[in-house]
C-alpha cells in the first residue's frame, strides 16, 4: 500500500491525478514531437529549394561558358550554324540560338530539333523588347544579360514561357555583335533541377505576385502542404523558385514511442538519484587516487635517475622523462620495444641479449649494480650503472623487472680529469727535479768550462812563441784551440740560459738577424748531417728584419729541431734532405712576426704519437728523455710565439715557430 495513512477515496483521487498528469505529459510530448517533425519537414524543403536554385545557377553558368566558346566558331573550320546545332542537341532547355550584329539584326539562327520552331506563328519580333533589354544589360556589364520572360503562343493551342540570354561578342576589344539564346522556363526545371528533388515535390517559377510561369514535378497529395521560395537573381531579371510538398499528418506511433522512451528516461532519474550518493563517494576515492598518482608521477618526473620497467617477456612497459632524456628517445619510441633495445650499441647486442635472457630466466641481478654502455639516439656512447629489482604486483607475483639507470659519464670524466691531474703533478715533480739537477749541473760545470777556457787562452799565448818555428802548424793549432774556446764559451752561455730558464728569470733579449742565428748553428748541424748522410738546404732571404729573442735559447731550439729532423730520416729514406727556411709569418709585408721552419723527408709522425708529442718525458727514442720538444715549446711561448707542426707532403714533417720582429 503506497499511502497507508491516506483514505481510500483520496488515494483514488491522487492516482487519478497522477494518471491525468502522465497522460497530459504524454500528450504534450506527442504534440511537441509533431511540431518538431513539421519543423524538420519545412527545413528540409527549404534546403531542397536552395539546392535547386544552386543547380540552376551552375547549369546557367556552364551554358554561358559554352556560348562564349561558340563566339569563336566564325574563325574556326566548322561553321557557326553547325556548332550551334550541335549545342542545341546537347541542351534541350535552349529553343533557339541567334547571331546578331550591333544593331540587333539577326545574322544567323538555328532552332531546336526537339520541337517546332517557337516563333513560326508570330515571328521573332514578338519578343524584341525583351531581347533589347537583355542585350542592353549585356553591353553595360560586358557579360551575360537576361531579359524578362514572356509567354509565346504555339500552333498546337498551348504556349511557352521564354526567357532570352544575350552575350556580347568582342573582337580585339571592340563590340561586334551578340549571341542570343532563348530558354524555355519549363525545360530549365526539367533539365537543370535534380530528379531527386522533383520526384516527390513540385517545383515552379512564379512572378512576385504568385503567378506561375512554369511548373514541373508531381507531388503526392496529402493533408498538409509545405511551401519554400527562393529568389533566382540573374543579371537583368529576377524570378522566384517555388517548391511545394504535400505531407500527411505526423504518425502517432513513433511519437508515442518517443513519449514512452522519455517516460522511461524520467524513471531512470530516480535510479540516478539513488546512485548519486555512491557516485559522490566514488568521486572522492577517484580524486584521492588521482592525487596519489599525480604525486607519484611528479616524483618520477623530478628524478635525475632513469627508471625503466620491463615485463616478463623483456618488453619495455614504462620509462620516465629522465631515462628518455638520457638516451635521446621519446617514450613512445621505447614503449613496447624488446630485444634489441634502440639504445643498445650494435657491437654489444649479443652480449646484452645474453644478459637479458639470464635476467628473464630468474637470475637476480647483483645488488651493487651492473655497469653497461648505452647509445644515445645521436650515436654517442656513454657509460651507465644499472640497478634492477623484481617488479611485484598486488597479488605478490613477479610481473617483470624495474631498473634504475645512472649516467656515470660525468663521474668517469671527473675520474679521468683527476688521473690527468695526478699525471701532471707527477710530471711537474719530475720537472722540478730536473730543474734542480740542471741548476746543480750548471753550477758544477761552470768551473771546468772556465778552466778549459783558461787553458785555451794559455795555449794561444804559447803558440805565439811557437809560431816562429813552424808557422803552418801553429796556425792549425791556433784555429783548433780558438774553436775550443768558442765552444766552451758557448757551453757556458747555454748552461747560464738553462739556469735562468729553470729559475724563471727574464732572459736577456737582443735584436738578431735570422741569418746570424742560422750561421751560428750551421757548423754543428753540418757536422751531424755529414755523419747521418743528410743534405742541408737553407732558404733565408737577406732582406728579412731582425728578431728580438734570447739568442742562445733560440739557437738551442734550432739545434733540437734540426737534430730531430735528421734522426727522423731513417737509412731507408730515398732522399735525405733537411730544409731550413725563414719567412714572414704572413703574406703581408707589414707582418710583425717571422716564421722559422725545419722540414724533413722522413716517415712522418704516427697518429698515436701526435697527442703526446709535446708531453714532458714522452719519447720514442731509446736514449731520449722526452724533454726536447717540451722545452722548445716553452722557449718559443716565452717569446710570445707559437710552435706547431704539419705534414710535409708527400712525406715527412715540418716544424715551425714564430718570433717577433725587433
Amino acid at each position: 500500500m503506497l499511502f497507508p495513512l491516506v483514505p481510500r477515496t483520496r488515494r483514488r483521487v491522487l492516482w487519478a491525478a497522477l494518471v491525468i498528469l502522465v497522460l497530459s505529459m504524454f500528450s504534450t510530448l506527442v504534440w511537441l514531437a509533431g511540431r518538431y517533425e513539421v519543423t524538420q519537414v519545412q527545413s528540409q524543403i527549404e534546403r531542397d529549394a536552395a539546392d535547386a536554385v544552386g543547380d540552376i545557377r551552375t547549369a546557367l553558368t556552364r551554358n554561358v561558358q559554352s556560348l562564349q566558346a561558340l563566339q569563336y566558331a566564325e574563325n574556326a573550320t566548322v561553321p557557326w550554324t553547325q556548332e550551334a546545332t550541335t549545342m542545341l542537341r546537347e541542351r534541350r532547355e535552349w529553343l533557339r540560338l541567334e547571331l546578331r550584329d550591333t544593331d540587333l539584326r539577326v545574322l544567323s539562327s538555328v532552332d531546336t530539333p526537339f520541337r517546332a520552331p517557337p516563333f513560326n506563328r508570330f515571328g521573332r519580333a514578338v519578343m524584341q523588347p525583351e531581347v533589347v533589354q537583355a542585350c542592353n544589360v549585356a553591353r553595360r556589364q560586358s557579360g551575360p544579360g537576361y531579359g524578362a520572360s514572356a509567354y509565346v503562343p504555339q500552333a498546337d493551342g498551348l504556349g511557352l514561357e521564354i526567357m532570352d540570354l544575350c552575350l556580347p561578342v568582342f573582337t580585339d576589344g571592340v563590340l561586334t555583335g551578340y549571341t542570343v539564346a532563348s530558354y524555355a522556363l519549363g525545360e530549365i526545371l526539367v533539365n537543370m533541377v535534380g530528379p531527386q528533388l522533383t520526384r516527390s515535390q513540385e517545383v515552379s517559377f512564379t512572378e512576385s505576385d504568385g503567378t506561375r510561369l512554369a511548373m514541373h514535378g508531381t507531388a503526392s497529395r496529402g493533408t498538409r502542404v509545405f511551401i519554400a521560395k527562393q529568389l533566382l537573381d540573374l543579371p537583368g531579371h529576377t524570378m522566384v523558385l517555388r517548391m511545394d510538398s504535400w505531407r500527411g499528418a505526423p504518425d502517432l506511433f513513433p511519437n508515442v514511442l518517443t513519449a514512452l522512451v522519455t517516460a522511461m528516461a524520467m524513471a531512470l532519474v530516480t535510479v540516478l538519484v539513488m546512485l548519486a550518493r555512491d557516485m559522490r563517494r566514488r568521486q572522492r576515492v577517484e580524486l584521492d587516487l588521482a592525487d596519489a598518482l599525480a604525486f607519484r608521477k611528479a616524483m618520477e618526473d623530478s628524478l635525475v635517475t632513469g627508471l625503466r620497467a620491463r615485463d616478463s617477456e623483456g618488453r619495455i612497459t614504462y620509462v620516465n622523462p629522465a631515462f628518455c632524456e638520457m638516451v635521446g628517445f621519446e617514450a613512445k619510441e621505447l614503449i613496447g620495444q624488446s630485444i634489441p633495445a634502440p639504445y643498445w650499441p650494435p657491437e654489444m647486442v649479443d652480449e646484452y641479449g645474453q644478459r637479458q635472457a639470464l635476467r628473464l630466466a630468474g637470475n637476480a641481478p647483483p645488488r651493487e649494480g651492473a655497469e653497461s654502455v648505452f647509445m644515445r639516439k645521436s650515436g654517442e656512447l656513454f657509460p651507465v650503472m644499472i640497478f634492477e629489482a623484481p617488479l611485484i604486483n598486488a597479488m605478490g607475483e613477479q610481473t617483470g623487472w624495474m631498473g634504475a639507470v645512472l649516467d656515470v659519464s660525468e663521474q668517469r670524466r671527473v675520474e679521468e680529469m683527476s688521473r690527468a691531474s695526478q699525471e701532471r703533478l707527477q710530471a711537474t715533480a719530475r720537472l722540478t727535479t730536473v730543474g734542480e739537477m740542471a741548476s746543480l749541473l750548471s753550477h758544477e760545470l761552470n768551473q771546468p768550462l772556465a778552466a778549459i777556457s783558461s787553458y785555451a787562452t794559455g795555449s794561444m799565448n804559447l803558440l805565439k812563441d811557437a809560431a816562429l818555428k813552424d808557422p803552418q802548424l801553429a796556425e792549425t793549432l791556433s784555429s783548433a784551440i780558438q774553436r775550443i774556446g768558442q765552444q766552451a764559451e758557448r757551453a757556458g752561455k747555454v748552461i747560464k740560459s738553462v739556469h735562468d730558464f729553470v729559475r724563471r728569470r727574464d732572459q736577456a733579449r737582443e735584436a738578431v738577424s735570422p741569418r746570424a742565428l742560422l750561421d751560428d748553428v750551421m757548423p754543428l748541424v753540418i757536422l751531424q748531417a755529414r755523419k747521418l748522410g743528410v743534405r742541408v738546404v737553407v732558404n733565408c732571404p737577406s732582406d728579412l728584419p731582425a728578431v728580438l729573442c734570447d739568442r742562445t735559447m733560440v739557437e738551442q731550439v734550432l739545434l733540437n729541431l734540426t737534430r730531430n729532423g735528421m734522426q727522423a730520416m731513417a737509412d731507408d729514406t730515398p732522399h735525405k734532405v733537411l730544409t731550413l727556411a725563414v719567412r714572414l709569418a704572413t703574406a703581408q709585408a707589414s707582418s710583425r712576426w717571422l716564421e722559422f721552419s725545419v722540414a724533413d723527408l722522413g716517415h712522418g709522425i704516427p697518429e698515436g704519437v701526435v697527442e703526446k708529442l709535446f708531453t714532458p718525458f714522452f719519447t720514442t727514442k731509446q736514449e731520449g728523455m722526452g724533454l726536447g720538444l717540451s722545452l722548445c715549446r716553452t722557449v718559443v711561448e716565452q717569446h710570445g710565439g707559437l710552435l706547431r707542426f704539419q705534414p710535409n707532403l708527400p712525406c715527412g714533417t715540418v716544424f715551425s715557430f714564430t718570433l717577433p720582429q725587433s
